[in-house]
């Protein structure tokens, strides 16, 4: 059995007073008392906010943010089967500190040796303004997350104390593993969303499911770190109370890529096509204006074609995800909204046929 709550119900006033000690966040108060309630809309893990009572008055933080395994076996299985749990447990001990991204700051992070059970307990970033990208944002929050995207790429842009290490690498075999449970994944989404995705659209997916051996595994340019799932549902803006202006959260898929793979999957799935549309070259000039102030020059010009085949990954994101992970109703209006984004971007521009190119 792991040493540590592997959910919320077994998170205890001890184990709390024992962790927060030890992170520095009190000193010898002890947490007397705790009660939690369900937060975020999460598929792969559980979230949960825990209220905390101390021995004394203004000891600590009244509030504390823990994540866990999801609840749902087939959700659990695919996280544990892909080591998305171990890759987010590994981002905050190691990678968190290296970056100047404004994330939530880790107060634990246990993960046990199967890659199932693991526990991350965080400082708590409310008040704050849940991103949803059924909504979309307004222009000035998806300027936000672009500067973040850069405070993530940046410092991690062909640098290999972050690049060279060993649980960042792809294992073994897995680049074959996802290509041959995409093709089912995509026989399931065509199954399911036939009536509700535009024929134009699922003819996109259709298309990508073809030439999956020239997305899957390929290696386009420097490599950085990326966020893998950099849309608004994993942003918080307008934290602890509007003094800060965004964190963003979820690093389950955290990997090695090109920097243009995040801000594609923003662009397409993230902030809704209208947006994109009006808004595509000012936030790629602001990427590319954040990234050279960072010490990485870059242009619209030397960026656009990464940019224009990174936003497959959504589209491929959305299908796979639909499969093998939970189904709820707010899963499947954000699989649509995501292969809908990135298909009307890859339309517009031509993904699929740069890919090939």
């Amino acid at each position: 059995m792991a040493q540590f709550p592997t959910q919320p119900a077994d998170v205890a006033p001890e184990w709390l007073t024992e962790r927060l000690r030890a992170a520095g966040v009190i000193a010898d108060a002890s947490v007397q008392a705790v009660r939690w309630e369900s937060i975020g809309t999460g598929q792969v893990g559980d979230s949960a906010r825990f209220h905390l009572s101390y021995d004394r008055a203004d000891a600590g933080p009244a509030t504390v943010a823990g994540k866990f395994p999801a609840a749902d076996a087939m959700s659990r299985g695919t996280a544990a089967a892909f080591g998305l749990y171990a890759k987010e447990v590994g981002f905050y001990r190691q990678l968190a500190p290296q970056l100047d991204i404004r994330v939530p700051r880790a107060l634990a992070a246990a993960i046990a040796e199967d890659g199932v059970d693991f526990i991350l307990l965080f400082e708590d970033l409310g008040p704050a303004r849940g991103g949803n990208q059924l909504d979309s944002c307004s222009l000035a929050d998806a300027r936000a997350a672009v500067v973040q995207a850069a405070a993530l790429h940046a410092p991690s842009w062909d640098n290999p104390a972050i690049t060279g290490l060993d649980w960042l690498q792809s294992r073994e075999g897995q680049v074959e593993q996802v290509k041959a449970l995409y093709s089912n994944a995509q026989v399931i989404f065509r199954e399911r969303y036939a009536d509700a995705l535009e024929p134009e659209f699922m003819a996109i997916c259709e298309e990508l499911n073809e030439g999956r051996d020239a997305w899957f595994g390929q290696d386009r340019g420097p490599r950085c770190l990326i966020h893998g799932d950099f849309r608004l549902d994993n942003m918080l803006f307008d934290i602890q109370d509007g003094t800060e202006s965004i964190a963003v959260l979820d690093w389950q898929t955290v990997a090695l890529g090109n920097g243009l793979t995040d801000i594609g999957y923003f662009m397409g799935t993230g902030i809704g096509n209208d947006l994109r549309v009006t808004c595509e070259g000012e936030l790629l000039d602001l990427y590319c204006a954040e990234m050279t102030a960072r010490g990485v020059p870059l242009s619209r010009d030397t960026v656009w074609d990464d940019y224009v085949v990174g936003a497959i990954h959504g589209i491929s994101t959305a299908v796979f995800s639909a499969a093998y992970v939970e189904r709820t109703e707010r899963g499947d209006a954000n699989f649509l909204s995501m292969a809908r984004g990135g298909c009307a971007l890859a339309q517009e521009h031509g993904s699929l046929k740069k890919l090939k190119g």
